[in-house]
């Protein structure tokens, strides 16, 4: 016996029914766009009667704005993305972060003498807020975090290296890969280190440690100690001035100049 086949008239309805199947899935991919987009909105505009009402608060409570901007992150609005527009004039936060940020480049500025532009967020917040002094804004290493982003987008040299739990940030527009981050972090605990240290640790190969040591010496990002005991090391100015800072007590550090 022959098998029919399949006759013009299954096909075409085949072909019907396909069609009608995708056009009512675009109808609800369409209406849940809409009503997504419509919570939105509805959001946006609780969010925007929320920062009428505590705009007081979030200007000068740290935490207060830290969790503010984390509820502006979920959807999408960025306080911080203009100078001008609602939430610049509602909030003031432009102005705030403005100064914020020419508060962090004059810090980094007076010490890059010191660090050759490589600095803790640690020292850099405990120095900005001793800059502003006592009856200023509080402002918390989230704010430093996120004036350090604004700077960053300008193409300054401004950037952020992570090292342990926290950040070294760097001033200057020097070219730093990931072999001088990962020679950064293993120098955090005692703020220098070693070449037989790198060796020991990284398994690396002793041209590619000095290579490495050597361009942090030439962008004044680490002093060499010749005359240590067993062989040279390599101090980090900006994580050795962190451990000092840990070793005084507040109104020692509060005494410190720059």
């Amino acid at each position: 016996m022959h098998r029919r086949g399949v006759g013009a008239g299954a096909i075409a309805k085949k072909k019907l029914a396909e069609a009608k199947y995708k056009e009512r899935g675009n109808v609800l991919a369409e209406d849940q766009i809409a009503q997504m987009s419509k919570q939105l909105e509805t959001f946006k505009t609780h969010l925007e009667e929320f920062a009428s009402k505590h705009k007081q608060e979030i200007r000068k409570n740290s935490q207060f704005r830290v969790q503010f901007q984390e509820m502006c992150a979920t959807i999408g609005v960025d306080p911080l993305a203009s100078g001008k527009g609602f939430w610049s004039e509602m909030l003031g936060v432009g102005d705030f972060y403005y100064e914020l940020g020419v508060q962090i480049i004059e810090v980094c500025l007076a010490l890059k003498h010191r660090n050759g532009g490589l600095i803790t967020l640690e020292e850099l917040h405990h120095r900005v807020l001793k800059g502003r002094g006592k009856f200023a804004q509080d402002v918390s290493q989230d704010d430093l975090v996120r004036a350090i982003k604004k700077l960053k987008a300008m193409g300054n040299g401004f950037g952020m290296i992570p090292v342990g739990g926290s950040y070294l940030v760097q001033s200057v527009p020097a070219e730093l890969n990931m072999d001088h981050t990962v020679v950064l972090q293993l120098a955090e605990k005692k703020g220098y280190v070693t070449v037989s240290e790198i060796r020991d640790s990284l398994k690396w190969e002793r041209e590619r440690a000095c290579h490495v040591l050597d361009h942090l010496l030439k962008e004044g990002l680490a002093w060499l100690d010749s005359q240590a005991a067993v062989e040279p090391q390599y101090w980090l100015p900006a994580l050795f001035a962190e451990l000092f800072l840990q070793d005084v007590t507040p109104e020692e550090a509060n005494q410190m100049t720059p």
